[in-house]
């Protein structure tokens, strides 16, 4: 018979039992539920907290007099250095612009000359894109657009889908700069976030807004009555920073954007002209004279008009230029075609910005510590107290909008953020309404160098500004008062997560995402609206059906079939990027391999090469010494000689 104590040690090591076993079976259960694998409460730090900058110097209270001016001295120096590269790294965002221009800018100019593809609105959406791609300025597709219209080739309608298309392509500087903050897998999941948070406005603003306006011309009525309605002189768009930056970059190259927009309309002289600027200063001189034309009914009027035989004559007004003052730029007398031009400047742009950029993030992360980091975060991501926090989002916009204004670019802006988003300094829900902002910032520019359009060509031009203008404010009412409806902050972060496992797929979106789709999009249009319904409609019921997989997986998994609550069911390849990591791994470590490879082999033929000339010098000056040496080498070649042809003639 037991005992007592020993019963109910027996109870106890049995309930311990029970406990593991549940234990395991929740381990098991787990693991294999999909809402377990998403919501993961491990305790572990969330890598979306921005980071304590701390400061490891000395404390100002303990240093003494000389230490503290020194301090002071190289706080100054560091002031002036980070302006000075500011200053450089949007000087080559504009000349790498330039560089774009010449590059590609005629190509530009041939897209936007086909009007029966810019017919269709996914066509001119895409041509949008590329072109804002291939000039990297939306203010420069914008203004090929807004000369299209004026000149009557291009209606106001069919502009706006481009338009849409201008604003995407845009967002693509801040994307590339982020790629330069890859060394440091936690600073590269902020910054590559940051920048991608403007992607997703653009795209999802473009999914709504252009079905809708297909549909109903949304975007077109509205800007017509503003037009409409209100008397609008034409006036002058400002030149805030590029009276700082254009001594430098006029030095360098000036362009003749006219160019662009005359092979956009038309012109048969703009083809065979250069972008690059020959002459700064150059005067017009318009007067009456007599010109020969076909017949009579070419005569500007009946009074103006005299028949000699077969030659009839008139008056009419013709414009002469004369060059006055030839441009003192850098590339002005060099004989090279524009693509070479353009590839010089492309090459040298880019390695001024992605320098400026390292030495931008150093400076910045040396300087924001301590209190002087507290003090900037406070400022940049502190939301107003209750009941007011609402409105910290809205001066971030308008704060965003200002600082576009005066840069005059949005690339420049959501550029010069994205570093401080990688380092911690500006969280993600903070960079999101800057970049609204910015957005909103560049069509305030727009909108006041369309006022400076003669007044002929006034309103069509200042309503493709708004446009732009109304497209980007409904975007906003869109996706930011209701923090539910935020969705490029979510879609952002999980990119940042991914790419900051995988880094090769931050690549494979800015290809997939600003070029291989949009030239699909712009290929099925080609061939037709049957074309583009039977092979698009499928393909987005089928994405579509995915994102709705997606969520329910995550938040109501009991809604789904057994087989459906995970994609185990697809092979790894379809829904893991494990097995395309080992292949990037594998193809990387072949390619530093070979690279290698070929080093040493290389290095073993320098060494053998020396070698061999080291020996045949030093049999020389044994030869001299003794000239024995002479014959027994003659007589070892002859030995090696006759074995060789005996082996060669055997059967």
């Amino acid at each position: 018979m037991d005992s007592p104590r020993s019963s109910k040690r027996g109870k106890k090591n049995k309930k311990n039992k029970d406990e593991n076993h549940d234990e395991k079976s929740k381990e098991v259960t787990a693991a294999h539920s999909t809402l377990a694998l998403v919501e993961d409460d491990s305790g572990e730090p969330d890598p979306w907290d921005l980071p304590e900058l701390k400061d490891t110097g000395i404390p100002w209270s303990e240093l003494d007099t000389k230490g503290k001016v020194l301090r002071v001295l190289v706080s100054v120096a560091k002031g002036v250095a980070l302006l000075g590269l500011l200053y450089m790294f949007i000087c080559s965002l504009d000349i790498l612009s330039s560089a774009f221009q010449l590059v590609g800018g005629k190509a530009a100019g041939d897209i936007f000359q086909d009007n029966s593809v810019l017919a269709n609105p996914l066509a001119g959406l895409v041509i949008g894109v590329l072109v804002t791609l291939l000039v990297q300025s939306s203010s420069t597709s914008s203004s090929i657009v807004v000369s299209m219209v004026s000149s009557g080739l291009l209606k106001v309608q069919v502009a706006v889908p481009i338009i849409m298309g201008t604003n995407i392509g845009t967002s693509v500087t801040n994307t590339l700069v982020a790629m330069t903050q890859a060394g440091e897998r936690s600073t590269f999941r902020r910054a590559f976030a940051g920048a991608t948070v403007h992607d997703f406005f653009n795209w999802l603003s473009v999914l709504v807004l252009l079905p809708l306006e297909v549909a109903s011309g949304y975007l077109y009525r509205v800007t017509k009555l503003i037009i409409d309605s209100f008397q609008i002189q034409s006036g002058e768009a400002p030149d805030l920073l590029n009276v700082i930056t254009d001594p430098l970059t006029e030095a360098i190259i000036q362009l003749d954007e006219s160019v662009i927009s005359g092979i956009a309309t038309g012109d048969p002289e703009a083809r065979n002209k250069s972008l690059i600027k020959e002459w700064c200063l150059t005067y017009t001189n318009t007067s009456l004279q007599n010109v020969t034309v076909p017949g009579p009914q070419n005569c500007t009027s009946p009074d103006f008009c005299w028949t000699e035989g077969n030659i009839t004559t008139t008056l009419k007004n013709v414009s002469e230029t004369y060059n006055i003052k030839r441009c003192t730029h850098a590339f002005v007398n060099v004989n090279l075609p524009d693509l070479a031009v353009g590839l010089i400047l492309l090459a040298l742009s880019l390695l001024v910005l992605c320098t400026c950029l390292i030495l931008i993030v150093k400076l910045l992360n040396s300087m924001l510590k301590g209190q002087v980091a507290i003090v900037i975060k406070k400022i940049l991501n502190t939301n107003f107290p209750f009941p007011f926090g609402w409105v910290t989002g809205y001066i971030a916009i308008l704060v965003g909008a200002g600082m576009t204004f005066v840069v005059q670019s949005s690339s420049v802006f959501t550029s010069a953020i994205t570093p401080l988003v990688g380092i911690g300094v500006i969280s993600i829900e903070r960079a999101y309404p800057l970049s609204l902002g910015s957005n909103i910032g560049t069509t305030t520019t727009a909108i006041l160098a369309a006022m400076a359009s003669p007044g002929e060509t006034l309103g069509n031009a200042l309503q493709i500004a708004l446009v732009h203008f109304l497209f980007n404010i409904s975007g906003i009412i869109l996706w930011y008062p209701i923090p539910f409806t935020r969705l490029p902050i979510r879609l952002a972060k999980s990119l940042g997560n991914v790419t900051a496992s995988y880094r090769w797929f931050a690549v494979v979106y800015i290809v997939c995402c600003f070029f291989v789709l949009p030239l699909f999009v712009f290929s099925l249009s080609l061939a037709g609206w049957k074309v583009l319904v039977g092979v698009g409609v499928p393909l987005l019921v089928l994405l579509i059906a995915i994102v709705v997989i997606n969520v329910l997986q995550n938040r109501k998994p009991n809604c789904l079939p057994a087989v459906l609550r995970s994609w185990d069911f697809l092979p790894l390849w379809a829904h893991s990027l494990d097995p395309w990591d080992k292949v990037v791994t594998v193809i990387a470590a072949k390619c530093c391999c070979c690279c290698k490879c070929c080093q040493i082999a290389t290095e073993k033929q320098d060494d053998e090469e020396q070698n061999s000339e080291e020996k045949s010098k030093e049999i020389q000056a044994a030869a001299y010494d003794n000239l024995a040496m002479i014959t027994e080498e003659k007589d070892k070649d002859q030995g090696n000689i006759e074995p060789n042809i005996l082996s060669m003639t055997q059967l």
